[in-house]
């Protein structure tokens, strides 16, 4: 399967915009514990914390995001790559953004 990034960055952003609580999210990878989702966000819009996966990264497609945890906040840019932690964690659009969340769940 080949995806578009882009195409589902613009759709998802566009979906995010419009919704309620203003955000979108797709599962667009299922391969056994592998999940890859696309998840966009606008502006101001929040994950709230919650508990991580054994393993994920966060790969900032779109805008810019803050990932934090217990007593830190890390802001990512566009283009950019992070490992996730593994304690409780949150996500917070700083301006609309959209991400990859690349997850392996047991």
């Amino acid at each position: 399967m080949i995806l578009d990034l882009t195409a589902l960055a613009d759709e998802h952003l566009a979906a995010a915009r419009t919704a309620p609580h203003g955000r979108s999210a797709h599962l667009v990878m299922h391969d056994g514990v592998l999940r890859q989702t696309v998840i966009a966000l606008t502006s101001g819009t929040s994950l709230d914390e919650h508990n991580a996966p054994p393993a994920a990264s966060l790969q900032v497609l779109r805008g810019r995001v803050k990932l934090t945890a217990a007593g830190w906040a890390e802001e990512l840019p566009a283009q950019t790559l992070r490992m996730i932690p593994r304690e409780r964690h949150g996500l917070t659009a700083v301006e609309d953004a959209v991400v990859l969340l690349t997850a392996v769940n047991d």
